[in-house]
C-alpha cells in the first residue's frame, strides 16, 4: 500500500465498534490505491480484539488514512521470519474468545504473502477462519490481460537462480491454463529472455504497479515486451500474464506408430480409446485407423 498520506478521513457513520465473533479474519488490503480497501475490512479492523500484520507499520498507515483508531491496541508482527511463532499465540488468543484481524502487506493473505501458517494453526485450534476478501494482484491482472481466464494457474514468484527458473518456467508454462506469474522488476528482463527460448510466439501481458499512478500495462510477445525494458530492468511490482500453450496437432506417423504398439497388447477398441485419448483425436477416427493397421497385420 503506497499511497501518500491525505487528511485522515473519518469513519462513516454506520462503522462502530462492534463486538465481532471469536476468529481469525484474513482482511485484504490495497495493492495500491488505498481506497480500494472495502468497507467490511474497515469494520473488522476497527472492531477486531488484536490486530497483526506482516509490516506494522503499513497496516498502521492504512488505518491513519481511514481513520480507525487503534484505542491502545498493539499490531502484533506476523510475517515470514515469525509466522510459525506468532501463529501458535494468535491461535491460542483466539480460543480464548478474541476476535484478530491479520493484514498481510498488499492484497490477499496466503497469496503470495504469509497467512498460510496461521491459517492452519488456527483452524488445528478448532478456531474458526474468516474471509474478508478484496484486492488481490493476481486476479487485477487476468482482469486487465486480456487472455482466457475460464481455467488459471496462479503459480507465485519465479525462482532466483537462473537455471532453475528456465526449468520452473518452462514447467508452469507448459499446463493448459493461463499462468499467473509474479516476478522481481530487476530480473523481468531475463525471464522474458528465457520465455522466448521457451515459445516465442506465446502471447503475454506484462502488468506494472497496478492500481498506482504509474500503473502500466504491456501487452504482446514475449520479445517485443523485453524490447520496451531497460536493460537495468524495471521499476515497482510486476505480474506476467501468460497465455496458454497452442495445442499442436499430432503427425500421422506419430498415431499410427502408438496405435501399432497399442494393438500388440490390447483389443482394437481398447487401443483405440487410449489412442485417442492420448492424442486428443476422436475415438470414430482413433478406431477407422486402428481396423486399418490390424488388416495390415
Amino acid at each position: 500500500m503506497t499511497e501518500s498520506r491525505p487528511t485522515p478521513m473519518p469513519l462513516p457513520a454506520r462503522i462502530e465498534a462492534a463486538r465481532l465473533e471469536p476468529g481469525l479474519y484474513l482482511v485484504a488490503t490495497p495493492i495500491g490505491t488505498a481506497r480500494d480497501i472495502t468497507l467490511r475490512a474497515l469494520d473488522v479492523l476497527n472492531s477486531a480484539d488484536m490486530l497483526a500484520a506482516e509490516d506494522t507499520r503499513t497496516l498502521r498507515h492504512l488505518m491513519e488514512i481511514h481513520g480507525v483508531p487503534l484505542r491502545g491496541r498493539r499490531i502484533v508482527a506476523t510475517h515470514d521470519h515469525n509466522e510459525a511463532r506468532q501463529a501458535e499465540l494468535l491461535a491460542a488468543a483466539a480460543t480464548e474468545g478474541k476476535s484478530i484481524a491479520y493484514c498481510s502487506d498488499a492484497g490477499t493473505p496466503l497469496v503470495a504473502d504469509p497467512g498460510f501458517r496461521l491459517a492452519r494453526e488456527a483452524a488445528r485450534h478448532g478456531v474458526r477462519v474468516h474471509a474478508v476478501p478484496g484486492p488481490s494482484a493476481a486476479l487485477a491482472a487476468l482482469s486487465v490481460a486480456g487472455l482466457p481466464s475460464d481455467r488459471f494457474l496462479f503459480a507465485g514468484f519465479a525462482p532466483q537462480p537462473l537455471a532453475a527458473r528456465r526449468t520452473w518456467l518452462r514447467d508452469v508454462t507448459s499446463v493448459d491454463a493461463t499462468s499467473i506469474i509474479f516476478d522481481s522488476p530487476r530480473r523481468v528482463k531475463q525471464t522474458l529472455g528465457i520465455m522466448c527460448e521457451v515459445d516465442a510466439n506465446r502471447s503475454m501481458v506484462l502488468c506494472r504497479e497496478l492500481t498506482k499512478r504509474f500503473e502500466e500495462i504491456i501487452r504482446g510477445l514475449p520479445g517485443k515486451i523485453a524490447e520496451n525494458i531497460p536493460e537495468a530492468g524495471l521499476k515497482g511490482e510486476i505480474v506476467l500474464i501468460v497465455d496458454r500453450p497452442v495445442a499442436v496437432q499430432p503427425d500421422d506417423d506419430e498415431i499410427e506408430a502408438a496405435l501399432s504398439a497399442l494393438l500388440g497388447e490390447n483389443s482394437v477398441r481398447d487401443a483405440a480409446a487410449m489412442a485417442a485419448e492420448r492424442f486428443g483425436i476422436s475415438r470414430r477416427d482413433a478406431y477407422q485407423l486402428a481396423l486399418s493397421l490390424e488388416r495390415k497385420g
